[in-house]
């Protein structure tokens, strides 16, 4: 078992710590509590229980300051070749938020390729589960979700519900689940990614960076094609109701192809991005957006920018 240590303990860390220990209640209050444009959180045969285990999680690396709330990142990547085009505190310290899914997602991906589940596997819903604050679907605990309609959910809605259920079918728990998603993480080369839920609901050991995330957005496309239509999706219908993407971009900017949208009070708004022109692909992240207008706006400008970097040049 292994014990994480909350981020504001790290030594060098300086003074502030005590005013983020003062402040933190009220924002992780504030943030399980509000209404967004993105709907509060988005982070906007019975299924095989696999034995929990103790899982050996290497500690982050040394991070450059103690996450900021709202604080600002971006990063442009080159999709296929991985190489950095642009970078803005890449590095730094960030609440993932809802991009947390993009990780609960990829275990999922992988257990259905590994034939652990089908897309047609029953998942059951927890009381615990079931009472995941919005963004959600509003499973009752007791009934199930196929994994088809769960990665869907994750995907479009961003449901927080829908995210302990894939967590607790994975991993037992969701505490067992995180670990093995940080676990992933290390695997990937996350190396300032620390996971404890798996939806992106505000917790302050939750860490991550743009350059983590932006790593994440493209082992998702590459490693898991055939599942890339779940993100391209604008909506979906479930239970008879119908859901709008959380992706304000898909439709509307040429070549946009997914990803994943975050917001809660400590990060602000975030956006991982992934399009494609010409046969050329772009990851885009963007991190602590002031609004979302202000991070789709961003997010478009990064694109349209490189995009047209590419046409003029014969690589990127």
């Amino acid at each position: 078992m292994i014990v994480l240590k909350r981020v504001a303990s790290k030594p060098g860390w300086g003074p502030a710590p005590r005013l983020l220990a003062v402040l933190l209640p009220a924002l992780l209050l504030l943030a399980a509590c509000q209404t967004t444009p993105e709907k509060a959180i988005d982070s906007d045969g019975a299924a095989p229980t696999p034995t929990a285990a103790t899982i050996s999680v290497a500690p982050l690396a040394p991070l450059p300051g103690e996450p900021q709330a709202r604080g600002k990142s971006a990063i442009v990547v080159d999709l296929d070749s991985g190489r950095t085009l642009y970078s803005e505190a890449a590095d730094a310290p960030r609440y993932p938020a809802s991009l947390t899914k993009m990780m609960t997602l990829y275990l999922l991906f992988e257990a259905v390729d590994q034939g652990r589940l089908t897309l047609d596997t029953p998942l059951p819903v927890s009381a615990n589960a079931a009472s995941r604050p919005p963004a959600r679907l509003g499973l009752a605990a007791g009934s199930t979700i196929a994994v088809r309609d769960a990665i869907q959910a994750l995907a479009v809605k961003s449901a927080n519900d829908v995210a302990v259920v894939v967590a607790e079918a994975l991993g037992g728990s969701e505490a067992t689940f995180a670990q093995q998603m940080t676990q992933q993480a290390r695997a990937l080369g996350m190396n300032r990614t620390r996971f404890v839920n798996a939806s992106g609901l505000p917790d302050p050991q939750q860490v991550t960076s743009a350059r983590d995330m932006a790593v994440l957005a493209r082992a998702l496309k590459l490693r898991y094609p055939r599942y890339a239509h779940y993100f391209t999706a604008r909506s979906f219908t479930y239970g008879g109701r119908r859901y709008e993407a959380t992706n304000n971009l898909l439709g509307k900017v040429p070549g946009v192809d997914g990803l994943k949208t975050g917001y809660i009070a400590l990060s602000g708004y975030n956006l991982a991005a992934t399009a494609r022109r010409g046969g050329r692909g772009l990851i885009v992240v963007v991190m602590g957006g002031t609004s979302e207008r202000a991070r789709d706006r961003e997010v478009t400008a990064l694109l349209e920018r490189h995009f047209a970097a590419s046409y003029a040049s014969s690589e990127f």
